[in-house]
């Protein structure tokens, strides 16, 4: 969330695009590099939208440790699982689609990606650096301190 905050979004160009970062989360079928931000987004909106038998507010932090042990990560208080920057980006996510007019999943999810709930600095508008980035922060969620998340 620094100097990659200005990035332009790499879009998804089909459906199939999308479901096979959606479904390699969940099956741990993904590669590291195919493990982008727009990845996360990107899988974040499917299993919201296209796996209602997904619980994502109650399993996203396991499906997303488990991916990352399986391409022999760690999830510890460095690096890893990020608790409150994921339940940051999930509300971020709704919020987007509470707003955004219909579309196919490919429209939604690069809509996703253009709009401010896409940006990587996103988080950074609810969250100082310092609480944001915390061992405390990493390991469970912890509340915004500069303005609530919608």
């Amino acid at each position: 969330m620094s100097d990659t905050a200005d990035l332009p979004p790499r879009c998804f160009p089909s459906a199939a695009a999308i479901v096979r970062i959606g479904e390699g989360l969940l099956a741990c079928t993904l590669s590291r590099e195919d493990w982008t931000h727009e990845a996360h987004l990107a899988a974040c909106l499917y299993l919201l939208t296209e796996r209602p038998d997904v619980d994502v507010d109650a399993e996203i932090g396991g499906l997303i440790r488990r991916f990352n042990e399986s391409l022999g990560g760690v999830n510890d208080d460095h690096g890893g699982y990020h608790d409150t920057i994921t339940r940051a980006y999930v509300a971020g996510v709704r919020l987007f689609l509470a707003e955004a007019g219909e579309g196919d999943l490919p429209a939604r999810v690069n809509g996703l990606l253009a709009s401010p709930m896409g940006r990587r600095d996103w988080p950074l508008r609810f969250y100082s650096r310092k609480r944001l980035f915390s061992v405390e922060a990493r390991r469970g969620f912890v509340e915004p301190d500069l303005a609530p998340l919608p």
